[in-house]
């Protein structure tokens, strides 16, 4: 396993659900110790300031900590853990599936339960069941107190339990977390090879928190940087499995540059450097764009006033799951696509991007 590989399976193994983000950040500035001017915001995002040639533009490479997961909002009578969902959730795909309680006494393992599907009737089988309807079964039975015994709590972060996994074709990988995850990776191993070539501004790597429960460290993020341009990496949808569209954004063919998502149109000048970057070296990508749901880009676009912004990132199956799917070669080819764009991003460019 190279380096990145093994980044990837330190991030994706890290448990980070919103609000409870510390032992990524601790991963990321683990990797990032001696390369970079580590400092954190007050909501706790870290961020990596790499000088360049000159202390300015600023160029924010962001990405994400967090990841979606679960906290405890009550404890039946019976021992069973009723929960609250941080970030995007479909019912079909938590049920059945593996959790970790981290609680102050160490982690609980539990699994997610609901009323048996031999008791549901013809019209209930039909349904989605509702996170509210579900349950999770520490193993609790009779009176069994998993407050005192196992120190569960209300508030208690909730993480899926999956492992960094190489698949059989060894050019893919299967972990949780993903989103956003490997992104993170981009922005450390962006400035570990920044170490080595000149780039004409100051980079700011940065991995802010609370994404997935309203973008908020996004706010603090671009508030502490100011920066002059912003690339926000995070993953895109792989639209290659049965069902879906007849689109290009495949696992293997390359980065995705967005076009379009709901919380933030991309400075179009931005998006056509990136897409002339991309061709001038001849790295794969595709054009996306994401009716429903958002990035960090949706809140520092309009930091101040203003940031010319582009999202770019690998594109991915089954976010949002306790297991999603990802390319090496998407990986590389992101990261090499954010590096490019970076050592293009002068002072006399990036005025370009917003000169009238």
């Amino acid at each position: 396993m190279d380096f990145s590989a093994q980044l990837l399976r330190d991030l994706t193994e890290a448990d980070g659900v919103p609000g409870h983000e510390e032992a990524v950040t601790k991963v990321m500035a683990g990797h990032l110790k001696g390369l970079a001017k580590i400092s954190y915001d007050r909501l706790g995002s870290l961020i990596a300031e790499k000088k360049g040639a000159a202390a300015e533009p600023r160029i924010l490479v962001d990405s994400h900590t967090d990841e979606v997961g679960f906290m405890v909002r009550e404890i039946t009578k019976n021992g069973f853990v009723k929960f609250l969902p941080l970030g995007g959730w479909w019912g079909h795909v938590a049920l059945g599936q593996r959790m970790k309680i981290i609680t102050t006494k160490g982690v609980v393992p539990g699994v997610v339960g609901a009323k048996a599907p031999h008791l549901l009737k013809d019209d209930e089988r039909k349904k989605v069941l509702d996170i509210n309807d579900m349950f999770i079964d520490v193993g609790a039975a009779g009176k069994y107190d998993i407050g005192k015994k196992l120190g569960i709590k209300l508030g208690d972060p909730i993480v899926p339990d999956s492992r960094f996994t190489v698949m059989a074709n060894d050019q893919v990988y299967l972990a949780k977390a993903f989103d956003n995850r490997a992104a993170c990776a981009v922005v450390i191993d962006l400035i570990k090879k920044l170490q080595k070539i000149k780039h004409p501004n100051t980079v700011y790597g940065a991995g802010s928190v609370q994404e997935e429960v309203g973008l908020r460290g996004a706010n603090t993020v671009a508030h502490a940087v100011d920066p002059d341009v912003a690339i926000i990496v995070d993953v895109g949808l792989a639209l290659d499995t049965p069902g879906c569209e007849d689109r290009p954004e495949k696992l293997g063919a390359g980065p995705l540059i967005f076009i379009f998502d709901a919380l933030m149109l991309p400075n179009t000048r931005l998006r056509d450097l990136a897409i002339d970057v991309a061709t001038r070296n001849k790295i794969p990508f595709n054009l996306t764009y994401m009716e429903k749901g958002a990035t960090d880009g949706g809140r520092i676009h309009l930091s101040r006033y203003g940031v010319p912004s582009i999202v770019i990132g690998p594109p991915t199956r089954y976010v949002h799951s306790h297991n999603s799917l990802l390319h090496r070669k998407d990986y590389d080819n992101t990261l090499r696509l954010v590096l490019e764009l970076v050592k293009r991003l002068d002072k006399k460019t990036v005025a370009s991007l917003t000169m009238r």
